[in-house]
This record gives structure tokens, sequence and C-alpha cells, in this order.
């Protein structure tokens, strides 16, 4: 399983929100590109990247941050966040970003995912940002009438590299992630699907580890990380273990009573 740092950019600066309100925003590094290294030196093997200001405007709006980030570090890049169109996916995939993840537009226009993927094979990611199971969307303003699972399935056939799952309600507010939705997704999906929102500890990386047979192959961390709560190499070893199939009664000793 893959932890992705990730790196939250605001009026090119890096932070992390709350539940994805914009007026609540925590300052962690003003050197985006700094930031990155930092995270490569502790050995993370990519990096997931999001432009805020982007994301409700509808357009690349940290494009400095973003290029900031890329010549500090060699590692692959997910980049999301106002990318509504093929120019300009196209534009991020030649400036270096390994992988897009498409969210708005996913809704609005899936046409337009599956023929970026098309276009550019293995290079598309879905995001697909819940709250109370529907899908928000334009940075979480607003929230659609779409189920989250109903969306992720319209993508089976498409070609797309994984679906990015976030629990807005969790996300930055260090409660703990939404591992049951997020498995039961994965479960239904052959896609791969990448956990997001309120990692907040080792815990919770255990419970994700214990649920990746579901089809999760990785999951995004933020704030936790920021504020020493999660150690990356505990973390990273953890990950990168080897899968302990679930036993068939579904308990994890086979000596213990229900």
């Amino acid at each position: 399983m893959i932890l992705y740092p990730a790196i939250d950019l605001k009026d090119g600066a890096c932070v992390r929100l709350v539940r994805g309100e914009m007026d609540q925003a925590t300052v962690f590094n003003t050197d985006p590109g700094a930031q990155a290294k930092t995270f490569a030196d502790q050995g993370f093997e990519w990096l997931h990247l999001v432009d805020l200001n982007g994301a409700f405007e509808g357009r690349p709006v940290n494009a400095a941050a973003v290029e900031g980030v890329l010549s500090s570090v060699s590692m692959p890049v997910q980049l999301g966040g106002g990318i509504r169109d093929l120019k300009t996916i196209e534009d991020w995939l030649e400036r270096g970003i390994t992988r897009v993840i498409l969210g708005t537009v996913a809704v609005r226009d899936p046409e337009l995912v599956r023929e970026a993927c098309r276009r550019f094979p293995s290079r598309v990611a879905v995001g697909i940002d819940a709250r109370d199971g529907f899908v928000a969307v334009e940075g979480w303003a607003k929230t659609s009438t779409v189920k989250a699972l109903d969306l992720a399935l319209r993508f089976e056939d498409a070609g797309v590299s994984a679906i990015i799952y976030t629990d807005i309600n969790r996300d930055g507010a260090m409660g703990g992630v939404n591992v049951e939705a997020t498995a039961d997704l994965a479960f239904a999906l052959t896609t791969p699907v990448i956990a997001s929102g309120g990692v907040s500890s080792m815990a919770d990386l255990e419970a994700l580890k214990k649920v990746e047979h579901t089809g999760i192959e990785g999951v995004i961390c933020g704030r936790a990380l920021y504020d020493g709560r999660i150690d990356p190499a505990e973390a990273l070893a953890l990950l990168s273990s080897p899968v302990r199939p679930p036993l068939e009664n579904g308990h994890g000793d086979a000596g213990e009573e229900a």
C-alpha cells in the first residue's frame, strides 16, 4: 500500500484545511518545494498535490508552486484541483505531473474523463469527494445528487488508474479515516482505490492495511504527518509489509470465541 504525503496549495503556500473550509487554513510551509524535498528525504515514493484555489476557480492557480515542487523532487507526483479540460490535462502532464486527478469534471462531463483516459493511458485518476455519501464539486463548495459509488461505477471500463476517495466530513478534522465506507467502495470496484480524509494516527493506517485486500492500494495523509502524529518511517514500514489474508471465519484468531 502506497502512502501519499499531501501538499495542499493555497495562495502559494502549503496548508491544511478542516473539512475543506478555505477560511480554516493552517499554513505548514511557505515553500512547497522545500516541503516536497523533505517528504522525498523521508522515503516517500509518491506525492499528492492539490491546487485548492484552482479547485474553487475552475482553472490552475498555483502553477508556480507546482513548478517549484516538480523542480525540487524526482518522485512521481499526482495533482488535482481546477483541471477541467483536455488542454489543462495535457499541459500538466507535459510539465512533469505523473498523474492528474479529475473531480468536478468527472461529475459534469464523464465523456471528457473517458477521452482523457484514451489519450493518456494510466495517467488519469478520478477524485471522488463525498459528503454524507454524495459527491461534492467545485472545491467541495457544492454537493451534487450523485452517489459516490454510482460515480465510480461509471468509470469502471474507462481505464482510470485509481479512484481517490475522500470523506469530506473527516478531512483535516483528525477524527479518523472512514475505513468502512472506503473498503465498501473498493470491494465494489475493480479500479484501485486510494483512501483520503481523516487519517490521524498509526491506528488508522493499521485499520486500512487490514482491509487492503478489498482493493485499497494507497492512502493520502496530510496533517498527521505535519504535526508528528504519524512517524514516516514507521508508517512506510507498516504499509509496505505483506498483506495477511483474512481468515475464512472472519476472526483475527481462529481460537477466539465469538
